[in-house]
């Protein structure tokens, strides 16, 4: 029994890693404050879904899944191509809504509130994948090979060009670089693995609806990012460890669920300000948050 939940814990700290790293190559390595990051991830899962319920192959469906919401990034990028700053990261916030809505109206595509339940298991090559255990392996090795290629990506001279939008955008500007380019980039990359974890979440959990992808979620995911610093992989990771570890705790208090949700979101928020309060870069960050 323990070893089951122990096994539920670790798949989704790994999908939940994924998202926080692939976060933080927007906000911490580019800079780009970006509050609607779950949209991606909401996407990513309803698009591989539909497509594999459809009868399309998993791996097919999952890389759809981050192609998909990467698109979702470029456009994002693209309308808030004027916006700095605050203003960015409230048309981000803006985007989560509209995206929530979508999937909150859609019905004939996403059910609306009541969601798609009966989400099939991965199969791959013919190799079902039944078993949670066997589920693990599937997400440590998608994660482990796209935490690979975010780190590649950060230390290549493209990551430089990332860190260097980051801190002087307009010196930049100066040398002849297209930093709108870059961001397009950016948040293309960041989105397309947020649909990545996406896909593997709703295959896990078997159904989703319009609330797995809503503000709570990105308190989450920002608390995280925050926790474990920016321009940090490690930490990111690390982070996600203790921020879905922590709240497991309250399991074994005799507490009523309608006390639980909200004494999570507590939890989350006293670390958020804590960490803003007394330790601005996180527990590795590389640099403050501004």
């Amino acid at each position: 029994m323990i070893e089951a939940y122990l096994i539920h814990l670790l798949i989704l700290i790994g999908i939940y890693s994924l998202l926080a790293v692939s976060l933080n190559l927007a906000l911490g390595y580019t800079g780009l404050i970006n509050f609607g990051h779950i949209a991606f991830f909401g996407i990513g899962a309803y698009v591989s879904t539909l497509l594999v319920m459809a009868g399309v192959p998993f791996l097919i469906g999952i890389l759809v899944a981050g192609l998909f919401a990467g698109l979702f990034g470029y456009l994002l990028v693209l309308a808030t191509r004027k916006l700095k700053g605050d203003y960015f990261a409230f048309a981000t916030l803006g985007f989560a809504f509209v995206v929530y809505s979508l999937f909150l109206n859609l019905q004939s595509v996403t059910r609306g509130p009541l969601g798609i339940s009966g989400i099939p298991k991965p199969s791959i090559f013919g190799l079902a994948i039944n078993s949670n255990f066997s589920y693990l392996i599937l997400v440590l090795v998608v994660v482990a090979i796209s935490v690979f290629l975010i780190s590649k990506i950060v230390k290549s001279p493209f990551g430089r060009l990332l860190q260097a939008t980051r801190d002087d955008e307009l010196a930049l500007r100066v040398l002849g670089k297209n930093t709108s380019r870059i961001k397009y980039k950016a948040m293309i990359i960041s989105a397309f693995f947020a649909g990545i974890a996406g896909s593997l979440f709703a295959h896990y959990i078997t159904y989703i609806d319009p609330s797995s992808f809503y503000l709570g979620d990105v308190i989450l995911i920002l608390t995280i990012v925050i926790l474990g610093g920016l321009a940090t992989i490690r930490g990111s990771i690390i982070a996600t460890f203790i921020i879905l570890l922590i709240p497991e705790l309250l399991r074994f208090l005799a507490l009523p669920s309608s006390i639980l949700g909200p004494l999570r979101q507590i939890i989350y928020a006293v670390i958020l300000l804590g960490v803003l309060l007394y330790r601005p870069r996180g527990l590795f960050g590389g640099v403050d948050l501004e």
